[in-house]
């Protein structure tokens, strides 16, 4: 019985890991004399490049407007069709959160001249958001969290650098106004610059409610 034990043993899977070297892509519109820079990060199931052309209203020759694209891409529909990204799962998670600040660190060095940046994620992407965003140095000047709240584990005093502004819309599932209100106060109480934006609307990015941010 003891032997049977060991083989089984041996036979049990090993993990082992590896850096490997990869691409990824990013979409940028504006900013050729840029005097603040965004970085707009897509939610579950989207393209960076069809996500930015929700900014079209606010990229400009002074505001450079970057939408880097989730490293994980799947068919959106059982195998074929269409395509969209993801920033994690709940697989791996740790090691996927390491990833994707590795990447958007170089986002920055790369694409992100030395001015005032504004940080936004949309839907899934607002944890995305919230983790480069206390992470990247220098800090930026704003972090937008779109139809989403703010990953539990950020305290609240790393946000002391960074303005916090939450969107929602009245109409919205995923983040519902009630708790992205409640999220707010909290941070509010412990010191954070907080402010909550909110529309007739629902999960989607608006251009008059872009208006009201710049």
């Amino acid at each position: 019985m003891h032997r049977d034990e060991a083989t089984v043993s041996d036979l049990a899977p090993r993990e082992h890991r590896l850096s490997v070297p990869r691409s990824a892509r990013c979409f940028a519109r504006g900013g050729e004399a840029a005097a603040e820079a965004w970085v707009v990060l897509h939610g579950y199931g989207q393209l960076a490049s069809r996500f930015l052309r929700g900014f079209e209203s606010i990229a400009s020759r002074t505001r450079l407007v970057v939408a880097p694209e989730g490293l994980s891409r799947f068919y959106l529909d059982a195998g074929a069709g269409k395509v969209g990204a993801s920033w994690m799962t709940k697989e791996d998670r740790a090691y996927e959160i390491e990833d994707y600040l590795a990447y958007l660190a170089q986002v920055r060095t790369a694409l992100i001249p030395p001015v005032p940046l504004t940080i936004l994620g949309f839907s899934q992407g607002v944890a995305t958001a919230a983790r480069w965003a206390v992470a990247t140095a220098p800090a930026p000047a704003r972090l937008i969290c779109w139809g989403g709240l703010m990953p539990e584990e950020i305290p609240a005093g790393r946000l002391s650098p960074i303005r916090l502004t939450y969107v929602v819309g009245e109409q919205e599932e995923w983040a519902p106004p009630a708790a992205v209100e409640a999220q707010a106060a909290g941070y509010r109480q412990a010191g954070v610059s907080v402010e909550v934006q909110r529309f007739d609307g629902g999960h989607e990015i608006r251009a008059d409610v872009l208006g009201r941010l710049v």
